[in-house]
């Protein structure tokens, strides 16, 4: 890693889920999302890193999630990952060599390639795992955006 990351983007399901959804009888879906992955959101905002979440679903719970913890780009239904990280890239001002992307799939591989630093949850597609690199001890929806955060921005006593 040349450039110090300045910008983070995330893929929602798989990295901040655990790829899952369950349907409920009238056709809402829902999504199951960590608090660990919020805090450690929370925390790596006060430091002014901006946060993107990239996701091909098109999903009112992105959103909704989005809003509480303070994200403003978003990018839904979204099936070119990788034009989607420079557009966020360009829109803070940052190169792509100071923006991290954590995706755990195929159709995130792309965007990990020219991101400055890619990263993937562990229990990530084989194809996802071969280009990152840094992979979580942690699954996708279980504290793995916080654990990839905390290692990228946390001093050695904890402190962001």
């Amino acid at each position: 890693m040349s450039e110090p990351i300045r910008a983070v983007a995330l893929d929602v399901d798989g990295v901040l889920t655990d790829n899952t959804f369950t349907w409920g009888a009238n056709g809402e879906e829902f999504k199951r999302f960590s608090f660990a992955d919020v805090m450690g959101i929370s925390r790596t905002r006060r430091l002014d890193i901006a946060f993107a979440l990239i996701s091909g679903e098109d999903s009112p719970l992105v959103t909704r999630f989005a809003a509480k913890v303070g994200i403003e780009n978003v990018y839904l239904g979204c099936k070119d990952k990788a034009a989607a990280l420079k557009q966020f890239a360009d829109s803070v001002g940052a190169p792509l060599a100071a923006v991290a992307f954590m995706g755990n799939d195929i159709n995130d591989v792309d965007a990990m390639r020219i991101s400055g630093l890619a990263a993937a949850p562990a229990d990530a597609h084989p194809s996802a795992i071969r280009v990152a690199q840094v992979v979580t001890v942690r699954k996708g929806g279980e504290g793995a955006v916080r654990e990839f955060l905390d290692a990228l921005f946390l001093d050695p006593a904890g402190q962001a």
